[in-house]
């Protein structure tokens, strides 16, 4: 497993990587989504290609209250399968399962939403999780 970044919603990006840019982090890409009217700014420490710290912008505007801008953690692992039918069989809750053999996300005991990422290329598709609906939001 490796730990790849954590995200965090903000209101005014260009302020938001100025901090980060004062404490170290350099911006490394940038991903604008017009039809989810979102960008995704990656920022990271010079000479660590480990975790980064991802800005997700909503273009149109929201009241992040309640530490809604805090986003989820996400992590790369081996076989996304193997490890989300691990958690379930621990009984943890796949809000969002692996029906694309790429992405799913879980949530902790205290509701934090961890995101996992398929290693290298999306696997096959494969059943249970083809057809699976989210079971919570993610």
């Amino acid at each position: 497993m490796r730990f790849l970044h954590t995200m965090l919603r903000v209101t005014d990006p260009e302020a938001t990587i100025r901090f980060f840019n004062l404490l170290g982090l350099e911006e490394r890409r940038r991903m604008d989504n017009e039809g989810g009217r979102f960008t995704l700014i990656f920022l990271g420490a010079p000479g660590d290609d480990g975790g980064e710290v991802e800005l997700t912008h909503n273009w149109d505007r929201e009241d992040y209250g309640g530490g809604r801008n805090f986003g989820h953690l996400a992590y790369q692992v081996d076989d996304i399968y193997d490890t989300c039918q691990r958690l379930a069989d621990a009984g943890v809750t796949i809000n969002r399962p692996p029906r694309d053999g790429h992405m799913a996300f879980v949530r902790t005991p205290d509701n934090i939403s961890i995101e996992l990422l398929q290693k290298g290329g999306a696997l096959p598709a494969a059943e249970p999780w083809a057809s699976m609906p989210n079971t919570g939001s993610w």
